[in-house]
C-alpha cells in the first residue's frame, strides 16, 4: 500500500517565532496557499485517491488547495493530529497545535467527512504528548485502516513531528528531525501489513 505524506503549506504559526507558536487555529501565509496549489503538479491526485487530514486548520487548507479541481474523498483524522517529535515526557501541546472543534471543522470546510472511529478521546487530546507505546498502537490502528480502504493511494496532510513519526515506525529505522520535511514537502512510504 503507498501512503504518501504531505506536510502542510507554510502556517501563520511559523512567522514570528517562538512567539507565534502561542497563536490559536492559525491558516496559511500567502505563500503557503502558493506552496499548495503547487502540489498538483508534483503529485496529481485522482478521484480514487483518499486525503486523510489533521483537524488542524492548516491542514484541511492545504489539502482544499492541492484537491480544489479533484473529487476525491477527504477525511478528517486525529490520527494524524500535530505529534511533538522527539517526544518529551513533560511537553504540552502549543496553542498552535490544538485540534479544532469538529463543528468549526463541518461548517468551515463542509467538503470533508469526520472520521468516527473508535477514537473519540483523541478528538479531544489528540497524539501530540501519546507516550511512544500508546502512539503506535493508534498508528497500527489507522495503517490497518488505510489498508481496508482499498484505495489507489492514501494522501495524509500533516504536520513535520506527526510525519516523522509514522516514517520511523514504517520504516523501522530512528529518524531525527534533520528529516522533518519542509513546508508542503512529501514523501512516498511503500506500508507493508
Amino acid at each position: 500500500m503507498e501512503i504518501v505524506f504531505v506536510r502542510h503549506a507554510q502556517g501563520e504559526h511559523t512567522l514570528q517565532l517562538p512567539e507565534s507558536l502561542q497563536l490559536q487555529n492559525p491558516a496559511l501565509t500567502d505563500e503557503g496557499i502558493l506552496q499548495a496549489a503547487r502540489l498538483p503538479t508534483e503529485i496529481p491526485l485522482t478521484e480514487r485517491d483518499i486525503i486523510v487530514t489533521s483537524p488542524v486548520r492548516r491542514t484541511m487548507q492545504t489539502a482544499s488547495v492541492w484537491s480544489q479541481s479533484i473529487d476525491c474523498r477527504k477525511i478528517v483524522s486525529p490520527l494524524v493530529s500535530p505529534r511533538m517529535f522527539p517526544q518529551k515526557p513533560d511537553g504540552q501541546t502549543l496553542p498552535c497545535d490544538r485540534i479544532l472543534n469538529k463543528d468549526v471543522i463541518n461548517k468551515e470546510f463542509p467538503n470533508f467527512v469526520l472520521e468516527n472511529d473508535l477514537h473519540e478521546k483523541l478528538w479531544i487530546s489528540g497524539i501530540n504528548t501519546l507516550p511512544e507505546q500508546a502512539f503506535h498502537l493508534v498508528a497500527q490502528s489507522f495503517l490497518k485502516w488505510c489498508k481496508r480502504q482499498n484505495a489507489e493511494r492514501i494522501c495524509v496532510v500533516s504536520h513535520d513531528g506527526t510525519i516523522t513519526s509514522y516514517r520511523q515506525l514504517i520504516k523501522n529505522e530512528k529518524l531525527t528531525r534533520e528529516d522533518f520535511l519542509k513546508d508542503a514537502g512529501w514523501v512516498r512510504e511503500i506500508v507493508h501489513l
